[in-house]
Parts: C-alpha cells; sequence; structure tokens
C-alpha cells in the first residue's frame, strides 16, 4: 500500500491564532503554515519500533520552506554523518562509511528512509493543503472537555496527491493540531499522526512529539520528539548543496 508522509511535520512553528469567523480554507491553512515554517533549525529524536527492532536516532535538520531541507545524523556513532538532502523534487543521500553520494532514483521513492514508517515519497511529495484539497467542517464543538473542529479534507480531482481523505482535529483556541488521519482512496484509515507534548521552544508554542500510527501495523510506531528549535533562521538556496551534504554543516 502506497503511503506518504509529509515531513513538514518536522518544521513545526506556531502562528498566533485569532479564530474568530475563519472559514474551513482558512483554518487549515492556519494549520498547514503552522506545520511549515519559512525557515528552521532543529534538533529531533526519531524513535523507530517495528515488529523486530527499535531503534532510536538523532539528527540535525534545517529547512527552507517546502522545497529545501537537510537532515544530518548526530547519533548513532555507526551511522553519524549520514545526511538527506532534499532540493525541490530531488534526493540525495551521503553515506560516509563509504564517502558516497547516491542520488534516490524513482524506483525507490517508495522505500522507508531511515528504517522509519516514513518514505523518500515523503519528502519530495509536500503539497500545501488549501491548493490540494476542498476543505470542509464535519465536527464542532467540545471533544474531551476542549472546544475542537474536525476538518475533512478531499483532493481536487487533478492534485497530485496519494490519500484519498484527511480528517484533521484541532484546537480551536490556539489552532494546534491533536491529531490527522489519512485514509486511501478506497476509504480505509491507513495511518494515524497524534500530536502531543505542546510546550514553548524557540519562543513559540509547539507539538514537541508527534506519533505516527500505521493502522495495519498497531505494534509499530514513529516517533519524532524535538530537542530544540530555531526560526527565522539566516538560509538561503545555496546553503541546500550537494557540497553542505557531503561535509554537513555547522550552521
Amino acid at each position: 500500500m502506497r503511503r506518504s508522509l509529509r515531513l513538514a511535520l518536522l518544521f513545526a512553528v506556531f502562528i498566533p491564532a485569532n479564530t474568530a469567523g475563519q472559514t474551513p480554507l482558512e483554518i487549515i491553512d492556519r494549520v498547514d503554515q503552522l506545520l511549515r515554517g519559512e525557515s528552521s533549525r532543529a534538533t529531533i529524536e526519531m524513535q523507530i519500533r517495528t515488529e523486530h527492532w527499535d531503534r532510536s536516532i538523532r539528527m540535525k535538520v534545517w529547512s527552507l520552506g517546502a522545497d529545501f531541507s537537510l537532515i544530518q545524523v548526530e547519533s548513532p556513532p555507526r551511522e553519524a554523518g549520514t545526511t538527506t538532502l532534499k532540493a525541490d523534487t530531488e534526493i540525495w543521500n551521503y553515506l560516509p562509511r563509504v564517502d558516497k553520494t547516491i542520488k534516490i532514483p524513482a524506483s525507490m521513492m517508495m522505500g522507508s528512509w531511515m528504517g522509519s514508517h516514513f518514505t523518500n515519497d515523503d519528502l519530495v511529495h509536500e503539497s500545501r493543503l488549501i491548493e490540494d484539497y476542498d476543505v470542509t467542517i464535519a465536527f464542532e464543538g467540545p471533544m474531551d472537555g476542549v472546544a475542537v473542529w474536525d476538518l475533512r479534507l478531499i483532493p481536487k480531482p487533478e492534485a497530485p496527491v496519494v490519500w484519498g481523505r484527511i480528517d484533521y482535529r484541532v484546537r480551536k483556541g490556539d489552532l494546534l493540531p491533536v491529531w490527522a488521519k489519512y485514509f486511501n482512496e478506497d476509504g480505509e484509515l491507513v495511518r494515524t499522526m497524534s500530536f502531543e507534548d505542546y510546550m514553548e521552544l524557540g519562543g513559540r508554542m509547539v507539538p514537541a512529539r508527534m506519533v505516527v500510527q500505521p493502522e495495519d501495523k498497531p505494534d509499530e510506531t514513529t516517533v519524532i520528539i524535538y530537542h530544540d528549535l530555531e526560526f527565522d533562521i539566516a538560509l538561503d538556496e545555496s546553503f541546500f548543496s550537494l557540497r553542505n551534504l557531503r561535509r554537513g554543516s555547522s550552521g
């Protein structure tokens, strides 16, 4: 089953909420921007649990909008220095143990990235929700003592997306997401992404923990934990180069 996970969630940024009188499209656009950011630098930990093994990877992440990212492994030591570069629709990996740069071919785009429940395709196909989906409010009111919107996103006919539907639950008070549920074209739930541990990092409120739960593998998860975040840092497209891919960055 084809799965794609927007790694824009790696670059969360809080935009102060003013929710009065907003349309469903405006609500989801603010949530989408909350999960994107103009530029950022983060230290994250990715905890992966599969049927056969558990592993934890600590990484530095630099991003510029939705088109550019540089992700460098810091630990475990065996994989330290392994780096992924995304520039527009192309992805390269640098493997320091063999000193080799590899461009990911189309045939490998659906392969697992770093052994997680993310794919290489996830890094490429980051869409802006308001451009690719029609949005309606499926529910509005209190849920577990918190006022929320449940938003339903249906892809536009020509949108280059893999999901048949996405449902979002968003807190009305601050426009922070609670969860997102991803469905295939047959209406079957494929994956749930939960947002947890809201806290201030880098002077902004963010969900510091995101949990991805594949529906067909209930005992498996990929968890993203933020250790630090910086926003609106000085980056331009030249930073996201093959040279930086090979040498890493002290930035």
